[in-house]
């Protein structure tokens, strides 16, 4: 999924206290690797503009940064020069990973793995992100539930304004895959040259996964343990809930 002009609203648009929780939730499994932060070895797949590696990087961790938008790695890489902190951030497919180090913990969070359609792409994205795991590394990840494809997203809008901005979100059933949602993004900037607003258009799909499906491809991809919660991390596991999260382990043999 490439974002183009959502890049530059995505900061403005995004609650950023989430970041927190996310930040959080990795630093609670990195304490049980019993290693110190500075020899923890992160990636943070999916990265978006960056906010959650930066924040991590700051705690102390090695962190990496990946994304496939070129947009938003740009806007990260910015963010991590003000922030003062050294955060690789990497242009790749979570799909293959390619070329890329062995880390302790890899994230993916923001339901970035609902983007992934077909059932065989997360799985190639859960056995590339194993294969880039040391020996009982940590696979850290959340992702929307069938409920809230199903029965809150559909109908769902959401309107911003600012001096010299506008966004539109409007949410609809998607009829591509099974449990599928499909949002159309409105953008609308003011030009100062032209004094006027230039519009821009983009449409996002996702996809939602049962549990069972989550859990026969995490296996079949190598993982032999997971947790899990909602609420980032803070409630016990439940059906009716926005977003999965998950914790799984890569044994030390396949």
């Amino acid at each position: 999924m490439i974002y183009t002009e959502f890049a530059k609203f995505y900061d403005d648009l995004f609650d950023a206290t989430l970041y927190d929780r996310w930040a959080k939730f990795v630093a609670r499994y990195a304490a049980s690797t019993g290693k110190e932060n500075s020899d923890i070895k992160i990636l943070d797949l999916a990265c978006g503009t960056g906010r959650l590696a930066i924040k991590l990087a700051q705690m102390g961790f090695q962190v990496s940064g990946a994304d496939l938008s070129e947009d938003m790695l740009t806007i990260a890489e910015q963010r991590s020069r003000d922030a003062k902190v050294d955060v690789p951030f990497i242009q790749t497919d979570m799909r293959s990973l390619d070329g890329l180090d062995q880390y302790d913990i890899i994230t993916c969070f923001d339901d970035s793995l609902n983007y992934l359609i077909k059932s065989d792409d997360l799985l190639a994205a859960y056995q590339a992100v194993f294969d880039h795991l040391k020996p009982k590394g940590q696979f850290l990840f959340d992702m929307i539930t069938p409920h809230q494809v199903q029965d809150v997203y559909p109908g769902y809008m959401y309107n911003y304004r600012s001096e010299d901005a506008a966004f539109m979100w409007t949410s609809y059933k998607g009829d591509f895959a099974p449990i599928s949602v499909e949002h159309e993004l409105n953008f609308f900037q003011y030009n100062e040259d032209k004094n006027a607003y230039d519009a821009y258009n983009e449409i996002h799909r996702e996809r939602a996964y049962t549990y069972d499906e989550i859990d026969q491809l995490l296996t079949k991809a190598g993982y032999r343990s997971e947790l899990e919660f909602t609420d980032f991390g803070d409630k016990p596991f439940t059906e009716i809930t926005k977003r999965w999260f998950f914790v799984t382990n890569k044994p030390i043999e396949r």
